[in-house]
């Protein structure tokens, strides 16, 4: 399937992207991937595989980061011939996208580097679709201007996402109105689900989270309008190498996102309301 066919399937339907935060190792990837894809072959809606090859930006040292890109490349091209999958994965340097855009269907910019010019232009000129996470301390207005970056190349093919905004230290919040806002930009919005639950650093120099308010904030932001909603998974999360306690259990995954589907379709029917 081309990009933009890609691109304009995600425009016409709900969609997930969902995944571990990081590679851990080969067989855990491909595991949680074949349970993904047999969610979107029983749901008959996209899916997208996400998971990272390198985290850049962890808070401390000692944090486990992945593969890194040669060898997260080669494992994320596995999972692609094995399950069909579409892939994500986060390019935190300009220089990796020519390699990353051989493998990946569309690339992510991560939230802290949601202003980065170099590498917005970059993953625009990489002709794939580019889904950029709004920043913690971000307006949702403003990544209006994230996005020209991105069609300022000639790439219109950009997604949104929220994953909510820093409340004080070690705190985020989600305000919903910014899925509104951020639709208003004419782009796919998705909700980060497990990310606007962390709870940043607070426990020194590891983040925390709060799990059980996943399926809560994610049936709530479909309410409000998202185009799709992005998950972590693992299959023990408490014992997952990175974003332990905001990643839910894949077992959580089908039937939450069953009850999200009932939710998009009342409001895709739904009425406008004008002043």
């Amino acid at each position: 399937m081309g990009e933009k066919r890609f691109y304009e399937k995600l425009m016409d339907s709900f969609f997930v992207i969902a995944g571990p935060c990081v590679i851990e190792e080969e067989g855990l990837t491909l595991e949680i991937a074949e349970e993904i894809a047999r969610i979107s072959s029983a749901l008959k809606i996209p899916f997208i595989f996400k998971a990272s090859y390198d985290k850049a930006n962890r808070t401390a040292i000692s944090s486990f980061r992945g593969p890194g890109l040669k060898e997260g490349l080669r494992i994320l091209s596995k999972v692609k011939r094995e399950t069909g999958l579409p892939l994500l994965s986060d390019c935190h340097w300009p220089s990796e996208v020519e390699e990353a855009r051989k493998v990946l269907d569309v690339i992510q910019i991560p939230a802290f580097l949601c202003r980065q010019t170099d590498l917005l232009l970059k993953a625009g000129e990489s002709g794939l679709p580019v889904n950029i996470k709004k920043g913690q301390f971000m307006a949702p207005q403003d990544m209006y201007y994230a996005v020209e970056k991105v069609r300022s190349t000639g790439n219109s093919m950009v997604i949104l996402t929220e994953r909510g905004s820093s409340f004080g230290y070690h705190n985020l919040i989600v305000d919903m109105r910014s899925i509104e806002i951020m639709k208003g930009i004419h782009r796919p919005v998705v909700f980060d689900a497990t990310h606007s639950v962390q709870l940043p650093s607070s426990n020194f120099g590891i983040t925390g989270g709060e799990r059980r308010y996943v399926p809560l904030l994610a049936r709530a932001a479909v309410a409000a309008g998202a185009d799709g909603v992005f998950f972590e998974v693992h299959k023990d999360p408490d014992r997952a190498l990175c974003d332990a306690a905001n990643a839910i259990p894949v077992k959580w995954l089908k039937p939450l996102i069953e009850e999200l589907l009932q939710i998009w379709k009342i409001v895709k029917g739904g009425r406008t309301y004008e002043k």
